[in-house]
């Protein structure tokens, strides 16, 4: 009976599995959307599941061959998005420390921590310096739902933030470089030297040549506008095998290098590119973390716990708080600050995908006891992640770094109604943000002193540089029907649905062909019944935002009554000073002590 359902499942393992994958994949995704926390912790308990501990899995009998080139090119895609979002014009304030926290302080952790890894891990040296190269990494994808989480003060977050993104592609490269030195001295040791700077400067010739041609192809019009992301992809795969033939192992520099090139070119759009590479970065992580765990042995996590765990205390409180504070020195940052800086550093997608990577290849070269890579680092990961998950919330509190719930607004849509409302909130004490994608409504803005962000505050580009600190409320009241969902969905996964609000478009109601969610639909209703149509309408005839406070001797129905038809009723101001938006399913009407603020036409 065994032998009939082991050839059963021998019959259905090429599709079974890589449908079970995706299954997995995509749930493991939904439950981190869901919890909140980076989607990395439940791809890897998800490998494991399939691999090590139910054994339906084995990565190397259903891949065979292929598994390398689908790593190997996998990783290329991931460092090259990644490097992509490297702007060095977009760091902010904070530009001096998070370049010392990504050059100088990750070098003095590789320092410290290789050492420590070939005392306590009894690697080898060379094993030991790229084990420490590969986790100077922390990563966007799961600093940011961690920022969300614990709501840092606004230096702290903004440097988390930043050196997450700078230090993906240099930590990389650093990596990268430690293991082309690796393999370099498998040939005489006279020529070590030469076939390193070899391949370093392959690489950087081939990314910067690759990054060159195609950002000329992008500017003068060659590659159709459909065409360009699927081009830059093939061009991305293109370059890291050539660099690959002309100097072995050079391909993942490449990449890196081609990628920084065209993310710091001024007259390339990248947006669009990093949003294509994000969504094909998350399908290929996806899959690809499930296959990598369910490589890892469980015996092998039990024999390296101990050692391991000393390890990690290492890097946790002697690596890292140096890092933080040679990087700080000269900073203004007070000494609470540097702390929870020093405390919040997971590491994540970079680090498990190049260590996989690295694995395989110095095993396929015979170098002995490559695979315990993989399995220390997935280690860290997964403590990194769960401990500082778990903790940072309660240090910032107790650290005094914790901000209260934001109650700003973000205004999507910088039309004229849009701006007179921003003005009225900040005249109120309320931080406030105007996003939009039209330049001119932009400009207007600006000139009557609102803050803005000019693009999709939606996309990747807002995601890493939009400043939403003192933002917890989101306004969608912009033109652009078929974007308004979009954002709206966008930022109730950050901030949740009863604080995102839209008004309602004229063809939005009664309409069953129009391709809407039930939950987006849910979300408008923002002023009543009013719509966008009818405000713009009314501005533009004249109409004011006014602030009235209503009494014991006149109430809501005494102010209804003197307005009558006039007026669209838009916040109200209680007592204890906490603003209400009027909404189309309004149950408590404001009462004595309140402020309405309405947008009143003018009567000819």
């Amino acid at each position: 009976m065994n032998n009939k359902l082991e050839a059963s499942m021998h019959n259905l393992e090429p599709i079974f599995l890589l449908v079970l994958i995706g299954f997995f994949s995509i749930a493991s995704q939904l439950i981190a959307y869901r919890l909140r926390l980076p989607a990395i912790l439940f791809l890897l308990l998800s490998g494991l599941f399939m691999g090590p501990v139910s054994g339906i899995f084995n990565p190397d009998a259903v891949f065979g061959d292929l598994l390398f080139p689908i790593v190997s090119l996998s990783v290329a895609i991931i460092l090259f998005e990644g490097a992509l979002t490297l702007n060095l014009q977009e760091l902010g304030n904070h530009k001096k420390t998070v370049m010392r926290l990504c050059s100088s302080g990750a070098i003095l952790s590789w320092l410290i921590v290789a050492p420590a890894a070939y005392y306590l891990m009894g690697l080898t040296w060379e094993l030991a310096f790229l084990f420490s190269a590969i986790v100077t990494v922390t990563g966007p994808t799961v600093v940011m739902p961690m920022i969300r989480a614990v709501r840092p003060s606004k230096n702290v977050a903004q440097i988390l933030k930043w050196e997450g993104i700078v230090i993906d592609p240099i930590g990389a490269i650093l990596a990268v470089l430690v293991f082309e030195y690796i393999v370099s001295q498998q040939n005489a040791l006279s020529h070590t030297l030469l076939v390193f700077f070899k391949t370093v400067a392959v690489g950087i010739f081939f990314g910067l040549a690759s990054g060159y041609v195609l950002s000329k192809a992008i500017k003068r019009g060659y590659i159709p506008e459909y065409l360009i992301n699927t081009s830059v992809l093939i061009s991305v795969l293109i370059s890291f095998e050539a660099s690959n033939l002309l100097a072995h192992e050079s391909g993942l520099l490449a990449v890196t290098v081609m990628g920084m090139f065209l993310a710091n070119k001024r007259d390339i759009k990248v947006d669009d590119i990093v949003e294509f590479k994000e969504t094909l970065s998350v399908l290929l992580i996806s899959g690809l973390f499930v296959i990598l765990a369910a490589r890892i042995k469980l015996e092998e996590l039990y024999a390296i716990a101990l050692p391991a765990t000393l390890l990690l205390l290492v890097m946790i409180f002697i690596a890292r708080p140096l890092n933080v504070y040679f990087s700080t020195k000269r900073s203004s940052l007070i000494w609470q600050e540097k702390w929870l800086i020093s405390w919040m550093a997971p590491r994540g997608i970079v680090a498990a995908a190049v260590s996989a990577l690295f694995a395989i290849k110095l095993d396929m070269i015979g170098y002995a006891n490559a695979d315990i890579l993989i399995t220390l680092v997935f280690f860290v990961i997964v403590f990194t992640v769960t401990l500082q998950s778990l903790t940072s919330t309660h240090i910032a509190k107790a650290l005094d770094q914790r901000e209260e719930a934001a109650k700003g607004y973000l205004i999507f849509g910088g039309g004229h109604f849009a701006r007179m409302l921003g003005k009225e909130l900040m005249s109120l004490g309320y931080t406030v943000k105007i996003a939009d994608t039209n330049w001119e409504s932009i400009c207007a803005a600006r000139m009557e002193g609102i803050p803005t962000y000019f693009g999709n505050p939606s996309s990747a580009h807002a995601m890493r540089t939009m400043d939403l600190t003192g933002i917890g409320n989101v306004l969608v009241m912009s033109s652009y029907k078929h974007l308004n969902p979009i954002v709206t969905q966008h930022f109730q996964y950050i901030y949740g649905d009863e604080h995102v609000m839209g008004i309602s478009h004229n063809d939005q109601k009664g309409f069953e062909g129009h391709s809407l969610s039930e939950h987006y639909l849910q979300s408008l209703g923002l002023f009543g019944d009013t719509t966008y149509s009818k405000l713009a309408s009314q501005t533009s005839k004249g109409a004011v935002i006014k602030r009235t406070a209503l009494t014991a001797c006149f109430t809501f129905d005494d102010y209804k009554a003197k307005y009558m038809s006039q007026f669209t009723a838009l916040f109200f101001v209680d007592s204890k000073g906490k603003l209400t938006a009027f909404k189309s399913k309004e149950s408590t009407p404001p009462g004595e002590g309140c402020q309405i603020i309405s947008l009143i036409s003018q009567v000819g």
